[in-house]
């Protein structure tokens, strides 16, 4: 068979010389020979049959010269070329060329790979395309490189893959869980060629845009309200030969809550467990390793099911080492693991006190071994998804209140131990045993709900356990001395009130150095731990009992005002020793890491006590000039502490009282601030800004009696800072002040020293009138000596006035007469302005000890006696003309309310009505 040459073809009107040539290529899939063209022009030729063969179905065809309409090569080839009608043009051998470029361009992809940070990696550019994979057995995607045609992927197309078609262009996948991959097509016809052929290989219909998941989700959806209604699992025969059967069965059904469900009910109706132990056995006589470990994969997804009737037949006695020895052939382990053994053999119970309920001391077994697979033996938490082990956490709760349960009814347990933790003949390593017993015993208790867990520490309170807390913190055994303080730390976290009570009652009978409280506070100073660990924790302990915020109120009295005021007579002391001791010269006496942070803590309570202790507070800062010693703490090495000290002021000057910023002026206690900024420089740390933001808050709340100290003392030292405007601005209001009081009238200025003047009387009038809740035993600490000189000049000026102002309203004075807290401790001459100190003396400790009650402020301390400097370098003696600036005497009346007793907020008329008038002596003019 022959067919004619093609007539020479015209192109523009050009001829040009198509050489044609014309042979047969033999269809091995037809059996018939197919003529093939071939195009050619000079030496280069493209074979339509080479096409059909290199390109199986291309989509591309041969244009007639006469219709221009398109053919498919391989079933119209033969058809067309019989007709004898076809000739190629130039321009249909371009349009041919066109096709073939976009076949290649609609399988052009990208493969891109997820990784670890979950960002999609670009892995290089190519083609794809599916076929048989012999080494993978199976069709498969693969990819070749556009650039140097090497294979980029080679995946099998398996049929439980899940495959998603996304955006038209996109086919994601995951490779066995390992990672994700993703082809992004150049053209939606590519990626619906490569989809149509993945959904024929799983046999799905290629509309759908996932393959796996949707019939899953509507197996899901069809049982979801009637769950019931879904098949049971049958379970496979229980036999050597079926555990890789039933491994892969477990596997499966975990991803399908409903076939959990049903493999649950499986297990529990058929005794599955227990015949899969009987098989552990056989592998383990047999050293049946494959085996051993697909019964570990079995039993870990029998905890997966997470539910309590299964565990309830795991930790059986009689099955709950065999569940632990299947648990020692992990897989991942090169060798099996020895739980059985150290449990069996290595574990000891020690049974501190005789436990007679033999139930109480199963469930203790039980307990503990539970908790060791849970904790040692399992793998960690993060392997599973969230709380999909929350049921044996339960099982393990719920163990737990059993115990403490059975543990308080028992009638002879607990009294039995406490009565051996106080016998002075317990040996130290049996008080040892019954203190981490009791330790452990109050963590237990922590899993009780909150009105069991109150009867509970009334109990134990009721026992004797708080002061069984203080015979072991007053021993020196490191192991014992943690343990009495998480007991204490449980106790207080419960009740701090019940706490609060015991202290109380014990301070009656004993000296301060063996109340609890300060044998707590006694701890946290000598704690060993260079980080003070436990000083942190007992900080915490301390904070708890004296924060006023969890304390109750009661019929007669209340705990705030009592115990607050117990605190600070019996404790406090104790507490700042330390800091005293610590800050006698100029710069701390030592200052390693340790000390440091002991300081840091210390300061940490006290910036504390500012903020609620309103009251105290005030009155124990003003007694021992506090502020004075903790600003020596600014020169400290550490930067921590500095800022500590510093944040106990900024919390002093943020409580915006007069009261305080008169202390603050009068004792010259910004100059230590000063100097520690100069000394600072330039360098931008937190102590620079921390110290800048102290001056911008009293600038932007415009305290005025601190702004002009600081203009009218320190502004030499400031004015060259001018990377930051604070202190320009501070100069800025100061001025804007003195013109406004410079231009007031004379008799204006008269008036207001006489309303300043009657607001002070005012005020005096108030705070001596009001219950200062001492006991009539405690009495005052003495002025120190600086602050009294500072009010020498002064008392003379005041007293005239306010002998004026009382001859005039004499007749509607108040009832209660001012009062000083103790005349014995006390003695004011107002016309002299001289004061005389008589010592004083608490219980359970010296006058003379640093930060004790009766311990006037160090001679030493920075600035004592030291006129503040001014900006001319000179010091300013107060005049006695009695036309002096009301602002001056306004600064200047701290002397006279340091000496006086302050009111609780939380103080009452009714207090007040119980301490006899002879007690309030009024001041004497």
């Amino acid at each position: 068979m022959s067919l004619d040459p093609f007539p020479l073809p015209v192109f523009y009107g050009a001829a040009i010389g198509i050489h044609v040539l014309n042979y047969y290529l033999f269809n091995q899939n037809r059996g018939q020979r197919i003529p093939s063209l071939v195009y050619g022009i000079g030496s280069r030729f493209i074979s339509g049959g080479n096409l059909v063969r290199k390109c199986g179905n291309p989509t591309f065809g041969l244009i007639t010269h006469s219709r221009w309409r398109t053919l498919s090569l391989t079933s119209n080839v033969y058809r067309v070329c019989k007709q004898g009608k076809r000739f190629c043009t130039l321009s249909e051998r371009f349009l041919i060329r066109r096709k073939m470029a976009a076949s290649d361009n609609r399988r052009r992809v990208k493969l891109y790979l997820l990784d670890e940070k979950k960002i999609w990696d670009d892995r290089g550019t190519g083609h794809v395309s599916s076929a048989y994979v012999e080494k993978l057995k199976g069709m498969s995607l693969l990819v070749r490189s556009e650039t140097d045609g090497t294979i980029l992927l080679e995946s099998r197309i398996r049929p439980d893959t899940a495959y998603q078609k996304q955006q038209e262009t996109l086919i994601v996948w995951s490779e066995a869980d390992q990672y994700d991959l993703a082809l992004s097509f150049q053209e939606k016809d590519g990626c619906d060629e490569i989809w149509e052929k993945i959904c024929t290989v799983q046999g799905k219909d290629p509309s759908l845009d996932v393959t796996q998941d949707c019939i899953e989700e509507s197996e899901e959806d069809r049982y979801e309200e009637f769950p019931d209604a879904a098949p049971p699992i049958e379970m496979p025969p229980c036999e050597l030969s079926k555990l890789d059967e039933i491994a892969e069965l477990f596997r499966s059904v975990l991803s399908t809550p409903i076939r959990k469900e049903k493999l649950f009910l499986a297990l529990e109706a058929e005794g599955y467990i227990k015949k899969l132990l009987d098989l552990f056995h056989m592998c383990e006589d047999l050293e049946n390793i494959d085996g051993l470990h697909n019964l570990y994969e079995i039993f870990k997804s029998i905890f997966l099911l997470n539910k309590t009737e299964l565990f309830e037949i795991l930790f059986a006695d009689d099955t709950i080492f065999d569940v632990v020895g299947v648990l020692e052939y992990d897989p991942a382990l090169k060798t099996p693991a020895h739980h059985r053994e150290y449990l069996q053999k290595t574990v000891r119970f020690k049974e501190v006190i005789p436990i007679s309920n033999r139930d109480l001391l199963n469930k203790i077994h039980q307990t503990y071994r539970v908790q060791y697979i849970q904790d040692v033996i399992l793998p960690t938490p993060s392997v599973f998804e969230e709380n999909m082990l929350s049921t044996l956490t339960s099982f393990v709760f719920f163990n737990k209140v059993e115990i403490v349960g059975m543990i308080q009814e028992d009638e002879k347990f607990l009294p039995s131990l406490f009565a051996q933790l106080m016998d002075d003949e317990t040996d130290d390593g049996h008080r040892r045993d019954l203190v981490l017993f009791l330790k452990e015993f109050c963590t237990f208790s922590q899993t009780l709900q909150p009105q069991n867990r109150e009867s509970f520490f009334k109990k134990l309170s009721s026992l004797g356990a708080l002061s069984a807390i203080e015979v072991i913190l007053a021993l020196d055994d490191p192991k014992m001395k943690p343990a009495a303080i998480d007991i204490f730390s449980y106790i207080v976290e419960f009740s701090p009130s019940m706490v609060r009570e015991f202290i109380l009652k014990e301070g009656q009978n004993k000296d301060d150095d063996d109340l609890l409280i300060n044998l707590v506070i006694e701890q946290m100073i000598n704690d060993t731990d260079p980080e003070l660990g436990g000083a942190v924790q007992l900080m915490g302990i301390v904070k708890l009992l004296i924060d006023p915020e969890n304390m109750m109120a009661t019929a007669n009295k209340t705990e705030k005002s009592e115990f607050l005021g117990f605190f600070y007579k019996r404790s406090m002391h104790v507490l700042t020793a330390p800091l005293f001791a610590n800050t006698v010269d100029s710069k701390p006496s030592k200052d390693d890491f340790q000390t440091a942070q002991l300081q840091s803590l210390i300061l940490e309570l006290l910036t504390f006590c500012v903020e609620y202790h309103a009251y105290h507070i005030k009155n124990y800062i003003i007694s021992k000039d506090l502020l004075r010693r903790v600003l020596v703490l600014l020169k400290s090495g550490h930067a921590f502490v500095a800022l500590g000290a510093l944040r106990f002021m900024r919390k002093i000057i943020g409580l915006k009282e007069e009261f305080y910023n008169r202390y603050i002026v009068n004792g010259c206690l910004f100059q230590p601030v000063v100097e520690a900024f100069r000394q600072n420089g330039n360098r931008y740390n937190l102590l620079n800004s921390a110290m800048i933001e102290l001056f911008e808050f009293i600038k932007t709340e415009d305290v005025k009696s601190l702004c002009t100290h600081i203009i009218e003392h320190h502004i030499k030292d400031l004015e060259s800072v001018t990377y930051v405007n604070t202190f320009n601005a501070l100069k800025v209001r100061y001025d804007q002040q003195q013109d406004r009081i410079n231009g007031m009238p004379t008799f204006n200025k008269k008036n207001q020293l006489w309303i300043d003047s009657r607001t002070l009387e005012e005020e005096e009038e108030r705070w001596f009138d009001q219950e200062d809740e001492v006991d009539d035993g405690e009495t005052l600490v003495p002025m120190n000596d600086v602050l009294k000189s500072k009010l020498d000049s002064d008392f003379d000026q005041i007293n005239r006035f306010m002998e004026n102002r009382k001859a005039k309203d004499q007749s509607i004075s108040r009832e209660s007469p001012p009062r000083l807290l103790n005349k014995a401790s006390i003695n004011i001459n107002i016309k002299s302005g001289l004061t005389t100190n008589s010592p004083v003396n608490s219980p359970g400790h010296s006058p003379g000890s640093p930060g004790s009650p009766g311990s006037p402020p160090s001679p030493g301390s920075p600035l004592m006696g030291v006129p503040c400097p001014t900006p001319n370098s000179s010091p300013q003696t107060p005049s006695s003309s009695p036309s002096q600036d009301p602002s001056v005497i306004s600064n200047k009346r701290l002397g006279l309310i340091g000496l006086v007793d302050y009111p609780d907020e939380d103080s009452d008329e009714e207090e007040e009505e119980e301490i006899p008038n002879a007690k309030r002596p009024r001041l004497s003019t």
